[in-house]
């Protein structure tokens, strides 16, 4: 960690000498989930640069969501309104709040990662270490963005498919407050509600919500259904203590209990997962706000048990916890009106316990790990010609036991025709060490190697009929080396790694994948009239493995085609009504591609009608047609349910 920051010192030091500015030159904000991060304008990104920024000037493809938009998908679940938009795909052991898995541009969960107010959300414990969005549920979220493609410079190695940051309601009057409750099918209801205010030295909001519902069979053929609960809190403050000194801290938490089913069997299972997210910065501005600067502390804990209240003796038959502690400074600085300068430096120490219990073991020790990361970066931005503007970083992380590495990430957009016209193009590395799981659980290979990967992509964007008519395309193409899979041990193996000590286990980690992934977005979006819009977008994605027998197979439940398709129009008296379409292809359940599951396409209704200024009342029709269909091969979905529901705000 000292390495890092003297090297982010020495930066900030030559770029302070740099040339002489006018007075009125401003760095931007170095948070992105402060004052600038939870914007609600959807033509600034603050993910890609750890800055806000127009969005013409992002090298990057990147996807805005704002408060309106969120609450006019209805959505419940985060992961559901991520599968709306380009490039992005799902998988779920059954329905809401089941164990749930996110693959951007056909990369693996892990290789995603997801911020809530500027925290990682990777859990250390967790099979290769990715986080698990089934508990994440919309709550107090007014803000997200997803970047795809590698973001390795700013937001770490892992960040391989892309990034998503999500971000709370930041309050912008005296005083404010919010109230949704919703309830229908499958005896489920969602009660969220919170309040703050802003005022010139205080900013504050607190928040919390309660969701249940009876859900479905997580498998497909059981006869008894697997309920879920959630009861969530949030909270932020911001406090001015000078004119440009600043303190903040944040937290999120969840607690959830999902039943769910053994392999092709109803099962009397369940579990209890605890979330807590916390952050905490101070914030300060030199040379007169020409060189912003954060000092922070991230905090994420998650623990997990699962139960089998058949099993007398010993219920509990799984028991893991992951906490991850990061230290980290991050610099922004105008050096002239068209360069802008982004530094940082980081210390991330990650911790692990896990452990299986069983009726004829039912106290064994905890499988244990740790390990720390110390990482240095810088990016520049540039607007070099008038419309262009480029990016380019470096990432140096210190790992505790695969050392030192070097990653590199470059960015180009042109923004031509007074904006009309944007050519984006950009290349990203990454370089993912073996998480702790893979490496001290029972599975666990301490031979590993590193995951590399190198990935690029180039779009265009137009707009046409002023602005009413805007249309994109982007290709994107990544190649993966030494990729991480879970390899499975049969009976009588003479492989050692099967039986480590002389005790045989069922399988373990091991770098046994070449990948390679490549496709096209395309997204458009028209307004024929002032009161209709209509949205859609298809993804194409090769996603396959690139070596060994399997050579030239799609990679498991990655979808090559997928696409969303909506409607919305705004009648005269203020109702809105809306129709969404969403197709995902067939995908295969096994590496060898001969586990078929079926592609689906499903069909929402949306309507919601102001009843006056502070109060609206809403409903939806989910899976309208009733379709049968799954996203793992023998794990249900849910089928078509009726929703109603009243937010007000004051």
């Amino acid at each position: 960690m000292i390495r890092a920051l003297l090297c982010s010192t020495a930066l900030s030091t030559l770029l302070a000498a740099g040339p002489a500015m006018a007075d009125e030159q401003k760095a931007p904000e170095a948070d992105v989930a402060g004052k600038a991060g939870a914007n609600g304008v959807a033509e600034l990104v603050v993910t890609a640069t750890r800055t806000a920024q127009p969005i013409q000037t992002v090298g990057a493809s990147v996807t805005v969501l704002t408060q309106p938009a969120i609450e006019a998908s209805q959505a419940i679940s985060v992961v559901e309104l991520l599968a709306q938009q380009p490039g992005v795909s799902f998988t779920r052991n059954g329905g809401t709040g089941e164990t749930t898995s996110l693959n951007i541009r056909g990369a693996e969960t892990q290789h995603t990662v997801v911020l809530i107010d500027g925290v990682k959300l990777n859990d250390p414990s967790s099979t290769q270490g990715g986080f698990n969005s089934g508990n994440l549920l919309v709550g107090d979220i007014s803000r997200i963005e997803v970047l795809r493609g590698a973001q390795s410079t700013l937001w770490g190695s892992q960040a391989i498919g892309g990034v998503v940051n999500i971000v709370t309601a930041d309050p912008t009057k005296p005083f404010e407050s919010s109230i949704d409750v919703e309830g229908g099918a499958r005896k489920t209801g969602y009660l969220r509600a919170g309040l703050g205010g802003a005022s010139e030295k205080v900013t504050w909001r607190v928040a919390g919500g309660y969701y249940t519902t009876d859900g479905v069979s997580a498998y497909k053929y059981g006869t008894e259904t697997d309920g879920y609960h959630n009861a969530g809190a949030s909270g932020r403050l911001r406090v001015q203590l000078a004119d440009n000194v600043s303190a903040e801290i944040r937290s999120v938490y969840s607690r959830g209990k999902n039943a769910f089913d053994g392999f092709n069997v109803d099962d009397a299972e369940f579990g209890r997962t605890k979330e807590l997210v916390v952050y905490s910065g101070l914030n300060f501005a030199l040379l007169d706000g020409r060189w912003n600067n954060r000092v922070g502390y991230a905090y994420t804990d998650t623990d997990r048990k699962n139960y089998n209240p058949v099993l007398l003796i010993q219920p509990l038959t799984f028991d893991a916890a992951g906490k991850n502690r990061r230290w980290e400074y991050q610099g922004v600085f105008a050096i002239n009106d068209a360069w802008t300068a982004t530094f940082g430096a980081e210390h991330e120490k990650s911790t692990m316990r896990t452990r299986s219990p069983t009726t004829s073991k039912p106290n064994p020790a905890f499988g244990t790990g740790r390990v720390g990361v110390d990482s240095v970066y810088g990016q520049l931005r540039a607007e070099v010609a008038k419309g262009l503007t480029l990016t380019a970083g470096l990432r140096y992380d210190d790992h505790d036991t695969y050392g030192s590495h070097t990653l590199g990430q470059a960015a180009a957009a042109w923004s031509l025709n007074d904006g009309a016209t944007v050519l984006r193009a950009s290349f990203g590395q990454g370089f993912r060490a073996p998480g702790l799981y893979e490496l001290f659980s029972q599975y666990g290979n301490q031979a590993l190697s590193p995951e590399e990967f190198d990935s690029w992509d180039a779009g265009i964007e137009q707009r046409f009929l002023g602005g009413k008519v805007k249309a994109s395309a982007t290709w994107f193409h990544r190649e993966a080396d030494n990729e991480i899979r879970f390899f499975s041990c049969s009976s009588g193996s003479t492989d050692p790694l099967c039986a480590p000590g002389g005790t045989f286990r069922f399988g373990y980690y091991n770098n046994i994948l070449k990948t390679k992934a490549e496709g096209l977005e395309l997204i458009g979006e028209a307004k024929p009239l002032s009161n209709l819009t209509i949205t859609g977008n298809y993804t194409y994605t090769d996603a396959e493995t690139d070596a060994g027998a399997n050579k030239g197979k799609q990679l498991t439940r990655r979808p090559k085609n997928m696409g969303n398709l909506s409607a919305t129009y705004r009648w005269p008296v203020g109702l809105s009504t809306g129709v969404a379409v969403r197709y995902v292809g067939r995908t295969y359940n096994n590496d060898a591609n001969t586990q078929v599951v079926k592609g689906y396409t499903l069909v929402d209704l949306r309507v919601a009608y102001p009843i006056n200024a502070r109060l609206e009342a809403f409903g939806r029709i989910e899976n309208l047609f009733d379709k049968d269909y799954q996203t793992i091969l023998n794990y249900g979905a849910p089928g078509r349910g009726a929703f109603v529901g009243l937010r007000a705000r004051f």
